[in-house]
């Protein structure tokens, strides 16, 4: 039986990992920074013990080598993070301190204590920035726009020193946009889908959004956790860009989640100027052709099918919410 140690667990990626690893036969451990209260954060499918957690603390190098000394883990899969989105310019010292140098915390303990631990990280498509070609590969020219993608590209930096130079079998996942019915609701995807599901239930009237014609590459999280743990099961480590292929509009997506519940978004969509952020002079679109090749990974929901999910997990929790407060109201 392999070992998974999963960091932010809670996450959409880290759950969705943990569900993978568990339907693979693996023993997964959650390494988390509150035990009193990950638990609940955890989708039901990981209740019941069947994902063993643990305090650590990633910005400690003692505990983080304990970790691995005590519970010898095959594979590593870090989406410990500050998040992207309106945060990425929050505090930019913690940034760089979770995001950059407790990666490089967690490959030297991999060092110490076992080289034969396998490592997967979540990168990010910010390290492009404002993206110099499109659609982006691996040697795509990197340009971090913020403190976020400057310490995801840090990371990624010293995934590679510690690869070449010391042999550790590490990755880094490009990772594109991508969502889910976990996806936070600071996200503009899961913020679309939760409005639009309390507008049909006449919970709200309105939805003010930026620019509805920004372009993202959005494609489901099970499918990208899939393709980290086929990076990891290679002869040879390696990054990969980890995307669709394929760019839609924030208009598109509002089409797609308002006509699921038989509604036009043009009656309760409204465009905040205010709101606008900065315009992309080329496409934010990732190229995949390496994971085709090499993993022979290739997404399987489709965008309409994705927002589908979203816009029926979202109307369902909010309806048995409001018959929930409901009932204890009576």
């Amino acid at each position: 039986m392999k070992t998974g140690l999963i960091t932010g667990i809670t996450g959409q990626d880290g759950s969705y990992t943990a569900e993978l690893l568990i339907a693979k036969g693996y023993r997964v451990i959650g390494a988390v920074r509150q035990l009193e209260t990950a638990r609940k954060y955890l989708p039901a499918t990981l209740q019941n013990e069947r994902v063993k957690l643990i305090s650590w603390d990633m910005l400690d190098q003692r505990c983080v080598l304990d970790t691995l000394q005590n519970y010898h883990p095959d594979e590593v899969y870090n989406f410990a993070a500050f998040s992207s989105g309106s945060g990425m310019f929050d505090n930019p010292i913690a940034i760089g301190e979770v995001n950059g140098l407790a990666v490089v915390r967690i490959l030297e303990a991999i060092r110490l204590v076992d080289s034969r631990i396998r490592f997967c990280q979540a990168s990010s498509r910010e390290i492009f920035g404002v993206a110099m070609e499109s659609p982006q590969t691996e040697l795509t020219p990197t340009n971090p726009r913020s403190p976020y993608g400057a310490a995801k590209l840090y990371a990624d930096a010293m995934i590679r020193v510690y690869r070449q130079h010391y042999g550790l079998f590490a990755c880094s996942a490009i990772l594109f946009n991508h969502e889910s019915p976990r996806r936070g609701s600071g996200f503009v995807t899961r913020k679309i889908t939760h409005e639009a599901a309390k507008i049909k239930l006449g919970l709200a009237s309105e939805l003010h959004l930026g620019n509805l014609a920004a372009e993202r590459d959005w494609g489901f999280a099970g499918d990208y956790v899939r393709a980290m743990w086929l990076m990891l099961q290679q002869e040879k480590a390696d990054d990969y860009v980890v995307a669709t292929g394929k760019s839609h509009t924030v208009r598109e997506l509002c089409e797609r989640a308002f006509s699921r519940l038989c509604l036009h978004y043009q009656d309760y969509v409204r465009e905040d100027s205010s709101a606008y952020r900065i315009v992309e002079p080329l496409p934010l679109v990732g190229c995949i052709a390496k994971a085709n090749k090499v993993l022979g990974w290739t997404p399987e929901l489709e965008f309409d099918e994705l927002v589908n999910l979203m816009v029926d997990s979202d109307l369902n929790n909010l309806t048995e919410q409001y018959k929930y407060f409901a009932k204890n109201k009576g």
